[in-house]
């Protein structure tokens, strides 16, 4: 594509292209102010000899000329011409509003005086004046012109002051204007109420917040809940903001600054901020974006301009703004009234941006080249350097567009799906090679509704973490600044510390590493119960919703949901949980329904709940009862034009209700982001507060049915102390209790990676140990080093793992913004590693991390061998580890309705071939995602996430048993020939229900040197060697049976044992662990160790994060009941493992995952038409 003046679109992508844009850019700024231009250039040479001010007016002098060019490059002249006449049409509003309304109306007829008069009657006088209709812009028009001649127009002049002072004071005025910006007022803030529509009730020892049903806003499904103001919102925030830069008192960039003596030294780090009313400290913007500056471009009518200005310090903007940060807010100049909403100014400039043809063109542009950049107006020459970042989220694709702007070449990689782009929009193929991509004209053609969004996966915690309270298409537009340009890379479904480490990483050619993996811990509520089937962590919810589709009506995705639902937790998380969990009960029951009606009109109801258990037939009734009532009431609404009441029939089934220990006032959601607190009750939530979690009840089922707390009482001198105890109802318990910094590769790599404290320790740029200061967004110093190598290569951290940072997603932007110049400077102490050409890097990358199916083979009726090329992750598997497979969505045929996309697939390493690259792993159909391996097809793009867990601990020289049933053999084959590779005996128990069922024979064979073969069904097995035995019956009784001799000889005799390893269903290792104590005991030796491979739930399995995986144990001996993460450690004491807990945990989903099943059995057949199927 040409643009204007001899420039071609690829230039765009070129430092070559944008030197020439600049050349260009200078030249006809000095044809039209050369003294500005010479100003400019100077002051890119010594950008610091300027003050403050002085940048300033720099900056804001070249914006309206960057706003003629930029619209001259892609000439849209036209259209930019009337974007700026919009903001100037609209300017009489601002000026009508302060110098009628506020001033002269509101102040001179005071709220007492204004309700006494009749609205009814004004509001009709008034609209006869302005022809029927009232429009604001049309009123402050009107009043313009009657103030030019007010003596002629003093009747309607008194009228409109009447009016106006009615609308501004009174509640039936502000009704009349709702959604209007002339007649709002500047509400004051009192720190105790903060959210003003909230309706508190007293209980029996505790309190609850709801709203009236006149702030209620009624959700749809999971669209955009939130779009944010209009142009007349954003300008009038603009007009409400003094543009405090001019006096250098622009808080909300720099911070609120504490008052210093004239001649004291000056004060750092977080001693140099004042703190609010509820101890944060007001640091302002993480990213010291210039907001009054683009403030007052915004105003002034240049709307490109003005993002030119957020860009210089905010690149990443589209992932900032509205409903995601409010640091800035926080430190606004007007502490003790509303402060500006400038979030809302920034996202509606985005907006205004994106919306012009080649508006993402224009975006994207901007943050490769910008003249209002003194520092870096165009990236800077290729250094020859490469970085590994290790995580997508806002940390590490902040980062990676600054690293690529001074010239680094930049690999990003992520243990999330990250979904495929078409490679005209993306510029990347399949395969990872860069394709020719098209300029975007028309940002509406890529973007989708969120309800049926492709889950991209790009983004980290902004993808899962943040609901659709916000526009997730800005991630797409983020992605796109990135991946578009030749010098990056990015892989999904790639852990670091699994399928690449940091040694490996270095001796590949990287020259430096960075962590930008912010997701935590999530902490576990040590209480009776804690683990109950019912009770997630919110994270397990939210990435199950939003990164598995659970609430897309086309998924396959299982997550089994009752009412009514309790949120323990008062932070932003417990809050979005607490709104989507209501949200999604509705998608649920609704899908559910739908498939079970289609099911039974094919296979017959009986058929359908055959093989449902006592509970899963109350859930399924309930779940149908819900379903058609909200259809009744859907009906009903569209029979009568009026909205349809689901969240009154949620609420009538129990609702959700988010309890928090202490005072909504002292929760972290109200003291750093109420807003959410009022947009939550205003979806239909409630807030319950002062409750001390102490126990889950169970019901007969062993499922959660209810929590027991204990009410919290605060003192006058502000100390708690127990009250009542209070019980509420909950089938759904979410726990969203805080997260602790992510460490885990501590715990892998001690020699890179080491801690102080909860935070991994760091180091300065010589590499001599310090400590960071600690939550802090502007720390005196940024010091993000974490270690150094013996090769002088560095490593550095981010985001949520570095303790000045965590927080939220502009503060982990801002670590990004500040680290890159150190890291920068590291690089530079020594050459690169690697002169190759980054084509010839990224092909090795390419071969090495990206995942292809090589082979599919069916071995038994229900079990399937799925072999893929992994190079990378093949080299790393050892015995014991296992994987995600995932296909991709977005390639997934759509087969009734439905989209094949799989839920996450935990699968054992079965074989691996280091040479040709290629992992094997093995499917047990058991329904659901499993049952669409078979129709993976050779060559196909999947995601192998791994390899995970911990490796199988392989001793040399001693006497193992194995016990493996059913697929459980799929994994012990190679932890047996490990064990011989390396000098122990192996004894093997392979256990099968039925004799079709055995497969791999020849493998399991050379894992043992003696096999017993069992089977449930007669006649058993016939063994192929002579060592070998056989048995009919179960593993308990197989054991017994060889011990005593009755199957002869025993080779290698039991006594002889000193450590078995178990792995199949939780009954038959829970059977062996208890038989060792009891019937079995004579046969063992004391003091032999054993072990069971848990193959519990599992969702991310990147270790520690989503916590769907997590395990309780209980000492033998003590009774102490402790958490284990089983991704990160699946092999765990057999004599520790709550088998009734692991059964509870396996059943979640139950329901769901039978419904899936059947629905998946009736797609196969179309699904055979578009696909080979083994």
């Amino acid at each position: 594509m040409s643009l204007n003046f001899g420039i071609h679109f690829a230039q765009l992508y070129t430092r070559e292209g944008l030197l020439a844009l600049d050349a260009l850019f200078l030249q006809k700024l000095a044809a039209a102010e050369p003294a500005l231009c010479e100003q400019l250039v100077k002051s890119r040479l010594e950008p610091e000899s300027l003050t403050a001010k002085q940048e300033s007016t720099l900056l804001i002098a070249v914006g309206p000329f960057l706003e003629d060019f930029i619209a001259g490059l892609f000439q849209i002249e036209a259209q930019v011409d009337a974007l700026i006449a919009t903001h100037s049409e609209l300017a009489p509003l601002y000026v009508i509003k302060r110098k009628f309304v506020k001033r002269t109306a509101a102040k001179m007829i005071d709220a007492n005086e204004a309700a006494t008069f009749d609205g009814v009657q004004l509001r009709a006088d008034m609209l006869a004046c302005l022809g029927g209709s009232f429009d604001e812009l049309r009123f402050a028009q009107l009043i313009s012109a009657w103030l030019e001649d007010e003596s002629a127009h003093a009747s309607q002049l008194e009228l409109a002051r009447r009016y106006s002072a009615w609308a501004f004071h009174t509640k039936a005025g502000q009704a009349a204007h709702p959604d209007g910006v002339l007649f709002r007022g500047v509400r004051d803030m009192a720190a105790e109420d903060l959210v003003p529509t909230a309706q508190k009730s007293e209980h029996q020892g505790y309190g609850t917040y709801t709203v009236a049903v006149e702030h209620i806003r009624r959700r749809k499904g999971f669209s955009v809940t939130d779009h944010g103001t209009d142009l007349r919102g954003a300008l009038e925030q603009v007009d409400y903001c003094i543009l405090c830069h001019v006096q250098g008192k622009d808080s909300c960039s720099t911070g609120l600054k504490e008052k210093q003596g004239k001649d004291a030294p000056a004060l750092r780090g977080k001693a140099a901020y004042k703190k609010s009313v509820f101890n944060v400290v007001q640091a302002g913007c993480p990213l010291s974006e210039k907001i009054s500056e683009f403030h007052t471009l915004k105003g002034s009518g240049n709307p490109v301009a003005a993002l030119a200005m957020i860009v210089v310090d905010n690149p990443m903007v589209a992932a900032t703004g509205h409903r995601i940060c409010n640091d800035c807010m926080k430190s606004c100049i007007y502490q003790k009234q509303e402060p500006v909403n400038i979030p809302q100014v920034e996202t509606r400039t985005v907006k205004d941006v994106l919306a012009l043809p080649f508006g993402l063109e224009i975006y994207s542009l901007l943050t490769r080249w910008n003249p209002l950049n003194l520092r870096r107006p165009y990236p800077r020459a290729r250094t020859g350097c490469r970085v590994l970042i290790t995580g997508l989220g806002p940390a590490g694709y902040t980062l990676a567009h600054h690293l690529l702007n001074e010239g680094h070449t930049v690999v990003a990689i992520d243990g999330l799906k990250i979904e495929p782009l078409p490679e005209n929009l993306s510029g990347v193929r399949s395969d990872g090679s860069r394709a020719t991509f098209a300029p975007v004209q028309q940002i509406g053609s890529i973007f989708e509704d969120l309800d049926q969004r492709v889950l991209a996966g790009f983004g980290g915690v902004a993808e899962y973490g943040i609901t659709v309270r916000w526009d997730k298409n800005f991630l797409k537009v983020v992605r796109l600044l990135l991946e578009r340009r030749a010098e990056f890379l990015m892989f999904g479904g790639v852990r670091f510390g699994g399928t690449l480490d940091a040694e490996q990483a270095f001796q590949m050619g990287f020259d430096h590493i960075a962590l930008a993996m912010g997701a935590g811990r999530p902490t576990i509520l040590n209480i009776p119960n804690a683990l109950a089937r019912g009770v997630r962590t919110a994270s397990d919810f939210l990435m199950a919703l939003q990164l598995t589709g659970a609430a897309k009506s086309d998924s396959l995705a299982n997550m089994q949901l009752r009412l009514p639902v309790l949120v323990i937790g008062g932070g932003l998380t417990g809050i979005d949980t607490a709104t989507e969990s209501l949200a999604y009960y509705p998608v649920q029951v609704e899908k559910f329904l739908a498939r079970f009606e289609s099911l039974c009109a094919q296979r017959g109801e009986a058929t359908i709940r055959a093989s449902w258990a006592a509970e899963e037939s109350e859930i399924g009734d309930e779940f149908i009862r819900h379903a058609k009532a909200i259809r009744a009431e859907r009906a009903r609404a569209a029979a009568t034009g009026t909205p349809a009441r689901i969240l009154e029939l949620l609420n009538s089934w129990g609702g959700v209700t988010l309890a928090y220990r202490k005072r909504m006032f002292d929760s972290p959601a109200y003291t750093l982001n109420h807003e959410e607190i009022e947009k939550a009750l205003e979806e239909g939530i409630v807030y319950a507060e002062c409750l001390n979690p102490q126990a889950v009840v169970v019901d007969s089922f062993g499922a959660a049915c209810a929590m027991k707390f204990r009410a919290q009482v605060r003192d006058a001198d502000g100390k708690w102390s127990d009250g009542e105890e209070v019980t509420l109802p909950g089938r759904a318990i979410f726990v969203a209790a805080g997260t602790h910094p992510n460490t885990v590769l501590a715990r892998e790599d001690a020699t890179h990676f080491k801690l102080d404290g909860r935070y991994f320790a760091a180091c300065d740029e010589a590499g001599t140990p310090l400590r960071p200061e600690p939550g802090i967004s502007k720390p005196a110093q940024p010091d993000i080093l974490l270690s150094k190598g013996h090769s002088g290569k560095f490593i550095s951290f981010f985001g949520d793992l570095h303790p000045s940072y965590f927080g939220n997603v502009v503060k982990a932007m801002g670590s990004a913004k500040q680290g890159y110049p150190i890291v920068s400077r590291v690089l530079a102490q020594q050459p690169p590693a690697l002169s190759e050409d980054d084509s010839v890097f990224f092909a090795r990358l390419n071969s090495g991390l990206r995942v292809t199916v090589h082979e599919v083979t069916r071995l038994t009726p229900n079990i399937v061998e799925v072999v893929l090329r992994a190079p990378f992750a093949a080299a790393q598997f050892k015995p014991g580890q296992f994987f995600r497979l995932q296909n991709f969505e977005s390639l997934a045929p759509l087969v009734h309705g439905t989209r094949m996309a799989m839920e996450g697939l935990a699968l054992t390493g079965a074989w691996v071939d280091v040479k040709k690259g290629l992992i094997a792993c093995i499917v047990l159909e058991m329904g659901g995602s499993a049952n669409l391996v078979a129709a993976l097809q050779p060559g196909e793009p999947v995601i192998l996430m791994g390899p995970t867990g911990m490796p199988t601990h392989i001793e040399a020289n001693e006497t193992v048993m194995l016990v493996g049933g059913g697929l459980g053999n799929a994994v012990l084959f190679s932890i047996g020939a490990a064990f011989r590779a390396a000098g122990s005996k192996v004894l093997y128990f392979a256990g099968y229900k039925k004799a079709i069922d055995r497969y791999k024979v020849e493998e399991i064979e050379a894992a043992a040197d003696v096999i017993v073969w069992c089977c449930d069904e007669a006649p058993g097995f016939t063994p192929g060697r002579p060592q070998d035995k056989t048995f009919c019956g179960n593993m308990v009784q197989a054991i017994a049976a060889y011990t005593r001799g009755e199957l002869g000889e025993a080779p290698i005799p039991t006594q002889a044992v000193g450590r078995i390893i178990a792995i199949g269903s939780d009954r038959m290792m829970a059977a062996v662990g208890l038989a060792r104590h009891n019937q079995l005991k004579p046969y063992f030796k004391d003091g032999h160790f054993a072990i069971a491979s848990i193959n519990s739930p599992m969702q991310c399995m990147m270790k520690e994060i989503c916590a769907q995986c997590l395990q309780p144990q209980c000492d033998p001996v003590t009774g102490k009941v402790t958490y284990v993460f089983s991704c990160f450690n699946q092999d765990q004491p057999l004599d520790s493992v709550d088998f009734a807990g692991l059964g509870a945990r396996l059943a979640q989903n139950s329901l769901q995952e039978k419904l899936t099943t059947q629905w998946i059995s009736a797609c196969v057949h179309e699904l055979r038409l578009e696909r080979s199927v083994v």
